[in-house]
């Protein structure tokens, strides 16, 4: 028996912008994911930050846009939530290894318990949100070899 998976998109959510995240939210208005990367090391870095990670200078630091397609690394399914989630479980959140090496934890929609997996190929599904602005999903790619 398939267990069917909440997508939780109805969840209202207060998402707190940081001005050196700024370009990370703007890029969601044209549904594009753009990942800071450090120019001196030619790393890229997630979660956004002021500086590199690496070097501990802003210069260093440039946005790049990339597909968002990436593999589960590993992955929670919420059978309790937190207050704003009760009655939307069980729903999955995965972290995902971007096919540029770095790791992003979204929700995961389209997709039953029993088909997420480890090693599994997924790619973005942007959810509209009311200001334009775009909340990050992931979902199967199904076209993934």
């Amino acid at each position: 028996m398939s267990i069917t998976l909440h997508d939780t998109l109805d969840v209202k959510r207060d998402i707190k912008h940081y001005d050196f995240g700024m370009p990370f939210w703007e890029a969601t208005r044209s549904k594009k994911l753009v990942i800071q990367y450090c120019k001196a090391t030619k790393k890229y870095q997630h979660f956004p930050r002021p500086v590199s990670i690496f070097t501990g200078r802003r210069r260093d630091i440039e946005w790049r846009e990339v597909s968002g397609k990436g593999t589960v690394f590993s992955f929670t399914i919420a059978h309790r939530g937190p207050p704003a989630f009760q009655g939307q479980e069980p729903y999955a959140v995965a972290s995902v290894t971007l096919d540029v090496g770095v790791n992003l934890i979204a929700g995961v929609v389209n997709c039953t318990a029993e088909d997420l997996k480890i090693g599994m190929k997924v790619k973005p599904y942007w959810h509209p949100l009311a200001n334009g602005e775009h909340l990050l999903f992931w979902q199967p790619d199904k076209d993934a070899a």
